[in-house]
């Protein structure tokens, strides 16, 4: 029987496509497809801002996504190595920061391009981990803390930027007969603890700016089904969330159709953002 954080894990969803919804937090992001109409206008208001994301794998899949949008005022795609280069409206600048399995330093490098030059010619940033940052044994509490603090300077020294959180994204998790068979040999199975610490790390990113700040629940979004219902397993009786297959081809990143499905979603929101006084920033 595998163990998960010191505690056994009767894992009831092992041989069931689908497991028992328990009350899993949702998203405004992640509660409807997106329409066509949405995208199209989400893409026409974000030719007017300019935007930087800091990111891994993941975030290439959903750059990806934007780029394969079929609406011709779609943001240019930019990748940001110079601090200090030119960033027009109607950008989404994008850097590759950090490395992974190490997510403290996507932080430090996030906040290094920010203050070394980037904040001050973008509306809106955001940052996100990768799947693969995490593992069972995970601080989730610990690595929050971290990305709270790093957070909280950025906004007070930038307070034209808006500033978006993303939930951690999440993998599949094995299934079947090789589950069952791993679990009974003490072997870990793929995604059930790595899952059980993305969403610890996730539910203190909801409970912490749900509501109170510009929140992507990537998460909801990649455990979402096209029909609205969750993908979830349980450990011990609880629910615990996890990728729907269909969104992915190796279990962790998004395929085309969770490319389309995140990249809708993702451009719809950050073009329902309120306007803030970095919009006014000089620029070509």
């Amino acid at each position: 029987m595998q163990d998960i954080r010191g505690f056994p894990a009767r894992l009831g969803a092992l041989l069931l496509p689908g497991a028992l919804w328990m009350g899993l937090p949702q998203s405004a992001a992640a509660s409807a497809p997106v329409k066509p109409d949405m995208t199209a206008a989400g893409l026409e208001r974000l030719a007017h801002r300019r935007v930087f994301f800091g990111h891994q794998s993941v975030g290439g899949n959903i750059l990806d996504g934007v780029r394969g949008l079929p609406d011709a005022k779609a943001p240019a795609i930019v990748e940001v190595k110079d601090a200090n280069a030119t960033i027009p409206q109607g950008t989404l600048a994008h850097a590759f920061v950090g490395q992974n399995e190490r997510p403290e330093t996507k932080l430090a490098h996030f906040e290094q391009l920010l203050d070394g030059g980037v904040a001050k010619q973008v509306d809106v940033a955001l940052m996100k981990f990768c799947y693969i940052d995490f593992t069972s044994s995970t601080d989730a509490k610990s690595l929050f803390e971290k990305y709270r603090a790093t957070l909280a300077g950025l906004k007070s020294r930038h307070p034209g930027v808006t500033f978006v959180h993303v939930t951690a994204p999440l993998t599949t998790v094995q299934r079947g007969a090789k589950a069952w068979f791993n679990e009974l040999r003490g072997r870990p199975v793929f995604g059930v603890g790595e899952n059980v610490s993305r969403e610890a790390f996730n539910a203190l990113m909801r409970q912490t700016y749900g509501g109170k700040e510009p929140l992507f629940d990537l998460a909801a979004l990649e455990s979402t089904q096209a029909d609205g219902t969750r993908e979830t397993y349980e450990v011990n009786g609880r629910a615990y969330p996890a990728m729907v297959p269909a969104w992915s081809d190796d279990g962790g990143h998004l395929n085309a159709q969770g490319q389309a499905r995140v990249a809708s979603a993702l451009v719809t929101f950050l073009a329902a953002l309120p306007e803030s006084p970095a919009s006014a920033k000089a620029g070509p």
